[in-house]
């Protein structure tokens, strides 16, 4: 079924419509953005259940943007009425447009505003609203429970899930824009205990839809649990380069943190990434192929962004050559590129940056069995934590749970954990040898920009083998 239509968009387009029709009597340009949505969290483990509303899943407002001539400016609020309408022009008109007086301005063009109008919606087996919050908690509950009696080393297993269904509405003279989308991510966290030693791993799994999601987090419990017990038996790994053949999550967690934050071009404005400098330049192996935007299904799925733009796919690396970045339209008006649909609000509060979306590498050729047979003495990376990165000079950490030893192409049945993933973006990309035929994405996560501004992403990509520093 497709994902319902906001009645509070649909009750007040016609105030918004006339918004912006005000606006527009005093500006060449006039945009609105209305927002509404609403999104929970659950959790179930030994420490209690916990079921609430989160403030980044859950709004309800509007963001007006004009053009002055020269530079813009926005106002956000959450009230709308016939008399609303005219104190927000004033408040634009009189306020908000000269409040940089004396602040030295970027000069921006109009944008192009081409004519395009539709309604979309992504689908829904089931709807987490209707299905209920003590139907969720219980479902939860019985997983927790399956983990806990896996094994008596389980010394806790939490499993969780979470939602958003969000509709937005982009209003200016040429465009009439409505989406209605959900996406709903879940996981599993299992501790393991053998003396003093504790040990933790989990699986995640996130779709475009509701709480069908509940029953692939099923699934994963007896895995998790396997793997948290043979962690038990870990030891620490030698510092070294390593040939190493990493897991599709493995990959998107390489993808998002190498040239993901390095080609978010307002970050070329701000001359911030070191990537404004290679463009047209071979950054990767030839094998290598990126892409970030709506080509693939996943949790950063939308049929426009937070600036009206189009969604889209866009191809960054091309058979190993940085061919182009992603953008705002700020940041596009700027460069002088075409923006790219990746502008992204945390909030109709706050403003837009240029943000991933679904980000991942192409699938190649290869079997991945033969991909482990192929390695002499080397490693298969495993369950990735979290990952940095440094723009302005390539460099990246990730964190990776744990490693299987491999020689002469067999699991050795040793484990290495925890690993510290380091590199030159370059070194590591261009060093790619072989990609496997089949690739998955996930977006169980957050991506926030800096420290702050928090919005949904997915990545991934195939296995792919690579010589990798580790520690």
């Amino acid at each position: 079924m497709k994902v319902k239509e906001s009645t509070y968009i649909k009750s007040n387009k016609p105030l918004f419509k006339k918004l912006v029709s005000e606006l527009l009597k005093k500006y060449e340009y006039a945009s609105v953005l209305v927002n509404d949505s609403m999104g929970k969290r659950y959790s179930v483990s030994k420490t209690g259940t916990n079921v609430a509303e989160d403030e980044i899943y859950t709004s309800r407002g509007y963001v007006v943007k004009v053009y002055d001539g020269g530079c813009y400016a926005e106002y956000s609020g959450n009230r709308i009425s016939e008399e609303e309408i005219s104190k927000i022009v004033t408040l634009v008109s009189e306020k908000l447009v000269n409040l940089g007086q004396g602040i030295e301005k970027s000069q921006y063009k109009v944008p192009e505003d081409e004519e395009v109008s539709f309604v979309k919606s992504t689908e829904c087996e089931i709807d987490p609203e209707a299905f209920g919050d003590e139907a969720i908690v219980k479902k939860l509950t019985e997983i927790h429970k399956k983990g806990m009696a896996y094994d008596e080393k389980v010394l806790n297993c939490g499993a969780r899930t979470e939602f958003q269904r969000y509709s937005k509405l982009f209003l200016s003279k040429n465009k009439d824009l409505e989406q209605n989308v959900m996406w709903t991510s879940a996981a599993v966290n299992i501790n393991t205990k053998r003396g003093n030693e504790v040990k933790t791993a989990y699986d995640s799994g996130s779709i475009m839809g509701g709480m069908e999601m509940l029953n692939k987090l099923e699934d994963m419990v007896e895995n998790t649990a396997k793997i948290a017990i043979e962690l038990l038996d870990s030891e620490p790994i030698k510092p070294g380069e390593y040939e190493c053949v990493c897991t599709p999550e493995v990959t998107g967690m390489i993808v998002h943190e190498a040239f993901g934050h390095g080609v978010e071009m307002d970050m070329f404005v701000k001359d911030r990434a070191l990537a404004q400098k290679y463009i047209g330049e071979y950054v990767a192996s030839p094998l290598v192929t990126m892409h970030d935007g709506n080509a693939v299904e996943q949790t950063a799925t939308y049929f426009f962004d937070d600036e009206g733009t189009v969604s889209s796919d866009t191809v960054i690396i091309d058979k190993g050559i940085l061919v182009a970045g992603i953008s705002d339209l700020q940041s596009a008006m700027a460069l002088g590129t075409t923006p790219t649909g990746n502008g992204r609000r945390e909030s109709y509060r706050r403003k837009a940056y240029t943000r991933m979306t679904n980000t991942y590498f192409e699938p190649g050729t290869d079997k991945v069995e033969d991909m482990i047979a192929s390695v002499k003495e080397g490693l298969l990376l495993e369950m990735p934590f979290s990952g940095m990165e440094d723009p302005k000079n390539w460099g990246i950490q990730c964190m990776v749970n744990y490693a299987r030893e491999i020689k002469d192409g067999k699991f050795t049945g040793k484990i290495f954990s925890p690993i510290v993933l380091t590199g030159y973006v370059p070194d590591l990309l261009k060093s790619i040898s072989m990609m496997s035929d089949e690739k998955s994405l996930g977006g169980a996560g957050f991506c926030g920009k800096g420290y702050k501004e928090w919005v949904k992403v997915s990545d991934g990509g195939p296995y792919i083998k690579a010589k990798i520093r580790l520690g």
